[in-house]
């Protein structure tokens, strides 16, 4: 196979368009080619008056690679493996593995164990994806909030209810195995090569189930609505699980390999951990809140006069900056034709997130707007200060929103003058169940709302209109990643307890869809070549 990059595509390309640049590129005529494919696509966008596609496309010819390349002798132009990915097999478990959370990680880490025949036991605090739908839409439409099923919790873990971004930075090459295995069940195949890939909520609820569907047909079990209560040990090893059911009923689960794909918020289970004396530290994470924006102003301002093109879609943008305190101020999760939702797992507690279907055709666009901290912020040795700092502060948005699962929302251009708002202008905005005019200043922490405020100014010479007036500001953003890290050695298992692997976003070691994915496969690795 050749692979040919940078190639230029116009927005509106056709299957004829893609081989005549091939064949321009590699100085032949199309008789030569027996095939083409897109393997990556990126919109180049840096000229506003000349806005289309960057390709990287693969290419079957009749005749000696070697020969095509060689000849060529361009630097955009190479021979190319197509990827398979192999598991690593051994001889079978003496106990049927378990995995603790269906998110990405342990979603990914038992479906490589079931296709290894390891017929792994998953167990999951929330319900199917079918149920947890249910449970999140009483939340948003009637402020019923269930603490066991809801964004955090449940099938497909907090991903399902999000913009589904599937791009990364980890280099991995596992991580086009997780593209694969999503569009295998049921995702869009343009995941594969665009840039910046997406599912959509609603397609990511149909791919789950799917992959559900197969770990169970390959031998596998999901328990939905049982938790993790206890992990019982023997000499530093993992010997059993005990763990509990929504009808209170308690079940003792034999097993030496226990992976934790716990997630982010399940903070009851970091209780337990520290309680256990696991090796846990403290870690960095981010806070802040959602800003949201006209989606047609984003557009507009990405894209210039090709904003409607139907080839493009909703713009996104992704920016950073270093505050002058030297804090990092950033934009993460960015959900184009979005909505921002309520994603909190604790009573009495307001928590934002971010949540766009496949077609991004919401009238907004939102993304988070975050704020480094670090472990000396946060006022305690504990392991786990960082969980009772985002704690306070998803309270005290609580209590500025009403008490009513309303969330504080304030405009852009008031919270610049540092003035509560009192009306709304041309952005209104998404969240459910509701919004109560408020200021950021009265839930944040003032080194967190001041950086935001220089992050949203210089923001603004980079995206024009991003700091407009009327865009608005709702809060809290802290679930951005976890606050803790549970150490783990060179065959990821714990430190103090061997058999269990601290996997995913939760843990300490991913951040986002695909890494928690990787992450989980990695993990899944371990148990078969330690077997």
């Amino acid at each position: 196979m050749i692979r040919i990059s940078n190639l230029r595509l116009n927005l509106g390309y056709t299957d004829d368009d893609i081989l005549n640049a091939v064949c321009k590129e590699l100085r032949t005529d199309k008789n030569a080619i027996n095939s083409t494919s897109i393997f990556r696509r990126s919109v180049d966008a840096r000229h506003k008056n000349d806005v289309h596609f960057i390709a990287t496309v693969d290419v079957q010819v009749n005749s000696s690679e070697k020969k095509v390349v060689s000849k060529v002798k361009s630097k955009n132009v190479a021979i190319a493996q197509e990827y398979r990915y192999e598991i690593p097999f051994k001889k079978d478990l003496s106990q049927r593995p378990v995995v603790c959370g269906f998110g990405p990680a342990g979603m990914f880490c038992a479906l490589i164990l079931a296709q290894a025949g390891q017929r792994p036991i998953v167990i999951e605090r929330g319900s199917n994806v079918e149920k947890r739908t249910e449970k999140v839409n009483a939340l948003w439409e009637n402020a019923v909030l269930d603490t066991n099923t809801n964004v955090q919790f449940g099938e497909g873990g907090a991903g399902t209810f999000s913009d589904g971004k599937l791009n990364t930075g980890t280099k991995d090459p596992r991580a086009r195995n997780v593209l694969l295995e999503f569009v295998r069940h049921g995702a869009p195949k343009e995941i594969l090569y665009n840039s910046k890939p997406h599912i959509g909520t609603d397609k990511l609820r149909v791919t789950v189930k799917n992959i559900r569907e197969k770990i169970i047909s390959l031998g596998g079990e999901v328990r939905f609505n049982t938790k993790l209560i206890g992990i019982n040990t023997k000499n530093s090893k993992v010997t059993s699980v005990t763990v509990e059911n929504d009808t209170n009923s308690k079940e003792i689960i034999e097993t030496d390999n226990l992976v934790l794909a716990i997630g982010h918020s399940a903070r009851d289970t970091f209780e337990m951990l520290k309680n256990m004396h696991l090796l846990i530290e403290q870690k960095p994470f981010a806070i802040g809140a959602r800003i949201e924006h006209l989606r047609d102003e984003i557009d507009k301002a990405q894209y210039g006069s090709f904003a409607e093109n139907e080839h493009l879609g909703a713009a996104d943008y992704k920016m950073n900056i270093r505050s002058k305190s030297g804090r990092g101020v950033y934009t993460f999760c960015m959900c184009p034709g979005g909505m921002v939702v309520a994603a909190q797992s604790e009573e009495n507690t307001i928590v934002t997130n971010g949540m766009s279907n496949f077609a991004r055709n919401e009238i907004n666009s939102n993304s988070a707007l975050l704020v480094n901290v670090f472990p000396s912020d946060f006022g305690s040795e504990d392991v786990l200060a960082g969980v009772m700092f985002q704690r306070k502060i998803e309270k005290a948005a609580y209590l500025c929103g009403g008490e009513n699962y309303k969330a504080p929302v304030q405009r852009v251009g008031d919270f610049l003058s540092r003035k509560k708002s009192s009306a709304l202008g041309s952005v209104t905005p998404s969240y459910k169940p509701g919004f109560t005019l408020s200021s950021v200043d009265e839930y944040l922490p003032s080194f967190i709302s001041d950086s935001m405020r220089e992050g949203i100014t210089l923001m603004d010479r980079k995206l024009k209109g991003f700091a407009s007036y009327d865009a608005i500001l709702t809060g809290a953003e802290t679930r951005s990643s976890s606050p803790i890290r549970i150490k783990r050695d060179d065959t990821l298992q714990s430190i103090t307890l061997k058999g269990l692997y601290p996997c995913g976003e939760g843990a300490g070691y991913a951040g986002g869809i695909i890494s928690a994915a990787v992450d989980g496969i990695k993990c899944a690795e371990q148990i078969l070549i330690n077997a």
